[in-house]
């Protein structure tokens, strides 16, 4: 039987490109970038380009990018760099309840050494209010950090509204657009955005190599020491062959986001389709007006997630939750609970399906013959 792999908000399989364009790096480039001789230089003008490139993409300056090992580093990096640089002028930092663990993790930290966390509710579509945030800012408010699309829900956040009201207050404001880039323009300018994150890996480029987009005049404080790279924000030798992959990913999704969006848009409409048509009792989380087309998440009724990860794995379907595995039993996903509240049953019974270019209608359609089976026989199962 044939994998169906549709779990690229976790991952994305490396494009071919990417790995011809790294092969090729690394059977004729080893020069470090921080060396004076003519390998290292270039070296440091392959990796200055690459910065270039990736710059363009979200309408920054190329000082203004620090490369990191990926979304994780670049999320801990903002939240913790900017308190900590930040701390004489306030220790209120405000973020929402659906946030990625790199961001909810990261201020949970903040809060064991002396820092305040507010962190803001949202609707039954996932989506933060702009007022309620306004509402939530003091005179010692630091930072805000709000994700620009759900992880798990896809739910998608009104990052440009916010940042247009937050210009009047002095804090720095944060997103983790992880989920979004690729698939939605990004102009950090017109989102008025001071710290962004984003990883390779999403965009079918390598692991391992992320990047901090920080406005120029932003200070953060580093968080690592030994090196003058990245501005003495991240120091360490560069990882060349993952940002030499980063940048041909990049540029390969670089002005096809609406393309890529639109084709989306048709796998997940074709999907719910059809799961309609077979009469199971499912409920999509999140309007599907509101959210990326890059993810559906449903919650299937009569079945629990444990149960139907590991039989959609077993039928070939390589899909995902927000639960998390904790000694052996299944917490539910912290996302569903802010949605929907504590002990609902959506909360435990939801699957992600995420999309990616080399997924089609014939693997959509066999998809759903493969859930239905899965979920009726669950049902019968469990009645």
């Amino acid at each position: 039987m044939n994998g169906i792999y549709l779990d690229h908000a976790a991952t994305t399989p490396i494009h071919p490109e990417v790995v011809a364009t790294m092969a090729t790096f690394l059977a004729t480039d080893f020069g470090n970038p921080s060396s004076i001789h003519s390998a290292g230089r270039q070296a440091r003008h392959r990796l200055d380009d690459s910065r270039r490139q990736i710059a363009k993409t979200i309408g920054a300056n190329e000082k203004e990018l620090i490369f990191t090992s990926g979304g994780t580093e670049a999320d801990n990096l903002a939240i913790i760099g900017t308190a900590l640089q930040q701390q004489t002028f306030g220790k209120h930092i405000i973020t929402t309840q659906i946030e990625h663990a790199a961001i909810l993790d990261a201020c949970k930290y903040l809060e064991s050494i002396g820092f305040e966390v507010t962190y803001l509710p949202v609707n039954k579509d996932g989506i933060v209010s702009v007022d309620a945030l306004v509402d939530a800012l003091r005179p010692d408010t630091i930072l805000v950090s709000v994700m620009m699309i759900n992880n798990e829900v896809g739910s998608i956040q009104p990052i440009q509204a916010i940042g247009e009201r937050l210009l009047s207050h002095p804090c720095c404001f944060h997103t983790d657009a992880v989920q979004a880039y690729g698939i939605t323009d990004i102009d950090v300018n017109a989102l008025q955005v001071d710290l962004l994150s984003i990883t390779a890996h999403k965009i079918n480029g390598p692991k391992g190599i992320g990047l901090l987009y920080k406005r120029e005049q932003v200070k953060i404080k580093q968080r690592q020491f030994g090196g003058s790279q990245e501005r003495l924000k991240r120091p360490g030798t560069e990882n060349m062959p993952g940002i030499i992959g980063f940048e041909k990913a990049a540029v390969m999704v670089y002005g096809k986001e609406n393309e890529r969006s639109s084709y989306y848009h048709q796998l997940k409409a074709l999907m719910i389709s059809l799961l309609d048509e077979a009469a199971i009792d499912f409920t999509v989380n999140g309007a599907v007006t509101l959210t990326t087309p890059l993810i559906l998440n449903i919650s299937f009724k009569g079945t629990k997630v444990e149960q139907l990860l590991m039989n959609l794995d077993l039928a070939g379907v390589y899909v995902s939750s927000g639960s998390a595995c904790t000694a052996g039993s299944i917490e539910a996903s912290h996302v569903l609970t802010a949605m929907f509240g504590e002990k609902h049953e959506r909360t435990t019974s939801a699957v992600r399906f995420s999309f990616g270019y080399d997924i089609d209608e014939a693997a959509i359609k066999e998809t759903v013959r493969r859930v239905t089976e899965v979920v009726k026989r669950l049902r019968t199962l469990n009645e």
